[in-house]
């Protein structure tokens, strides 16, 4: 592809070919979510089943498809019709045996099928869904709706056509101002602004620049860039040869995890197709701008989250962070000029570059602009991929997209920004989902992930799994981060251990901000945000592990009590037969008891009572 005209010719043919106009006449579309939730769900058998049953009732004007994360991960494996004239019909919780009956029922005689829809009515789309009604779409634009894995299909949807403008339209410095005006800011955790990023990386002395992408998500219960990755990898691509071209580089390259194999499969096939169509290489769209993209795949060590640690090991080295300054943008890649983004900041650059600035910065809050992708998880009903306006509530999140928590429980906290990040009471769940509301309440925005937790959290417990995590994936580069983590681990399990003291509480939190004011990176500077906001806001629960030797939510094991209520046990000796330690004795047909010192509090006898007569304290 040689020119800017060749380009709009095979968008107008494709559109054509997949039946995508707004009024077009004829042919229906049948996709199937193929990321890493609808492929674990066993989305894969029903996609072949689609593709044999289309086939054997010979329906020319079907076309069946993949395509990425729609974004209802609870509901898959989700297949979606679009019919000409109609609104698409969502369907969930499919399985090959159902495909038959969505063919000849819906797809020959035109009659969608109730009972494998979304919503009770048989015409629902997950577009009706109280999951999607707050939800604004940018960086996950195409995902659920394209196949990633044909570039056509992303050109149909002006894909490439905002790196043609850039090209041929606007000078570097234009593109840069554009990304400034538009007020987006590093999607990754620190919340950078993303154009003075691009101005340092541009205004910076070097023979030779870089373009990077960090891909290396690895916050426990985080998944939105390896879905973006897997939905929409052109979006990405685009984006770096945009960036490419504002600073003055050549070379780009996409660092990912190995343990994402269908993300970077799909990258690998993308950027071969762009190689292909002249969108990458040399003399780009008849220009002499000239841009490639190669991947480094990295082996799941969550300090490379960190943009040196990360650099340094696209480099071939052991990846460690680097004091700062000098920052990447001065000296990065191999000591020259590099700029490196995550995932969904690439994810809003196209569109921002198509719409203009101020349609970006038109969303969001005065200095949070835009939107932002969180993965949804934990205690919620609606699991799954969200991307809301900043300044969108939690309460909004929580009760409205993730239609409240399962099984009448209470809401007890949300945790944002994974290991680096802090747990909300359900006292700030009106709290605006934006960088400087949350920094002001002792949390960050992070990459993305939200835990919501319910009232059987301990608040305690998931201060130490978070500490656990860090522990491990610290790098041990500087004694802070690698002595003092593994300190703050030891306090904590003293303290769900029930042999904590209330000096041990002040030792923590003293502990907590030394840490923060001399560990070497971002992952030791942050490790400790978990542990202070908890001591924050539920410090009575560290006082009853404490003082009363109690855990509330009665999940820490050392501190649980199984007792037997006399009244409900009929004395059938069951849990006696399954004590692994011989701590339940008693008489047939009358209560048994638990003896509490030799009780290892493993819980077998309550799981096997029938009569629901053991309780845990």
């Amino acid at each position: 592809m040689k020119s800017l005209a060749e380009l709009q010719a095979l968008r107008e043919n494709t559109l054509d070919k997949l039946n995508l106009r707004r009024d077009r006449k004829s042919g229906i579309r049948i996709v199937v979510g193929m990321a890493t939730c609808g492929i674990a769900a066993g989305a894969r058998p029903v996609l072949e089943a689609l593709e044999r049953e289309v086939k054997a009732q010979n329906l020319e004007n079907v076309m069946v498809m993949q395509t990425g994360c729609i974004g209802m991960c609870r509901l898959e494996p989700i297949v979606e019709v679009y019919e000409p004239g109609k609104e698409k019909i969502t369907y969930v919780h499919m399985t090959a045996d159902k495909v038959s009956k969505i063919i000849s029922e819906h797809i020959i005689n035109g009659n969608p099928v109730a009972e494998y829809s979304v919503g009770t009515d048989a015409a629902a789309s997950v577009n009706d869904t109280t999951f999607y009604a707050k939800q604004k779409r940018v960086a996950l634009r195409n995902c659920g709706v394209i196949n990633p894995e044909n570039i056509d299909e992303y050109i149909a949807f002006d894909g490439y056509q905002a790196l043609a403008k850039a090209l041929t339209e606007m000078s570097r410095e234009e593109v840069i101002k554009t990304v400034k005006d538009s007020g987006l800011r590093g999607r990754g955790g620190g919340g950078f602004p993303t154009g003075m990023k691009w101005d340092f990386t541009y205004k910076a002395e070097g023979d030779k620049k870089f373009v990077c992408c960090n891909a290396d998500e690895g916050d426990p219960g985080a998944f939105m860039d390896r879905s973006v990755l897997e939905g929409d990898p052109h979006a990405v691509i685009e984006a770096m040869a945009i960036a490419g071209y504002a600073i003055g580089a050549d070379q780009g390259y996409i660092y990912i995890r190995a343990e994402y194999p269908i993300a970077v499969e799909r990258l690998k096939i993308a950027i071969g197709q762009a190689r292909e169509y002249g969108l990458l290489g040399n003399n780009i769209l008849g220009t002499d701008f000239n841009f490639d993209l190669d991947i480094r795949l990295g082996a799941g060590a969550f300090v490379c989250g960190e943009e040196t640690a990360l650099l340094t090991s696209i480099e071939g080295k052991r990846g460690e962070p680097r004091p700062r300054p000098p920052f990447p943008a001065i000296k990065g890649l191999w000591g020259k000029p590099t700029l490196l983004n995550n995932v969904e900041t690439y994810a809003n650059i196209a569109q921002i570059i198509l719409n203009g600035a101020s349609w970006f910065a038109s969303m969001g809050t005065e200095k949070s602009k835009g939107t932002k992708v969180f993965a949804l998880g934990g205690k919620i009903n609606n699991t799954g991929l969200v991307e809301i306006p900043m300044g969108t509530t939690l309460r909004e999140i929580i009760e409205e997209i993730g239609g409240g928590i399962p099984n009448g429980k209470k809401f007890k906290a949300a945790q944002t920004g994974g290991p680096s990040g802090g747990c909300i009471p359900a006292s700030l769940i009106d709290t605006p989902i934006d960088y400087d509301s949350l920094m002001a309440i002792g949390s960050m925005m992070g990459s993305g992930g939200l835990i919501v937790m319910d009232e059987d959290n301990c608040m305690v417990d998931i201060a130490k799994f978070f500490l656990e995590f860090t522990v491990d994936e610290s790098c041990g580069k500087c004694s802070p981060c690698r002595i003092g983590t593994k300190r703050l681990l030891e306090i904590l399990t003293k303290i769900t251990d029930g042999k904590g003291t209330m000096e041990d509480l002040d030792r923590l939190e003293n502990l907590c901000y030394a840490i923060k004011s001399s560990a070497l990176c971002g992952l030791g500077q942050t490790a400790p945000n978990p542990v202070l906001s908890t001591l924050r806001y539920f410090r009575d629960e560290y006082e009853a592990h404490v003082k009363d030797k109690k855990c509330p939510a009665h999940v820490c094991k050392a501190l649980a009590q199984y007792k037997i209520n006399p009244e409900k046990c009929k004395g059938c000796g069951l849990c006696a037969r399954q004590c692994p330690v011989n701590a339940i004795s008693g008489e047939i047909r009358s209560p048994f008891v638990i003896d509490q010192d030799k009780c290892i509090k493993c819980g077998a006898c309550q799981s096997t009572c029938k009569f629901g007569a053991i309780d845990k304290e």
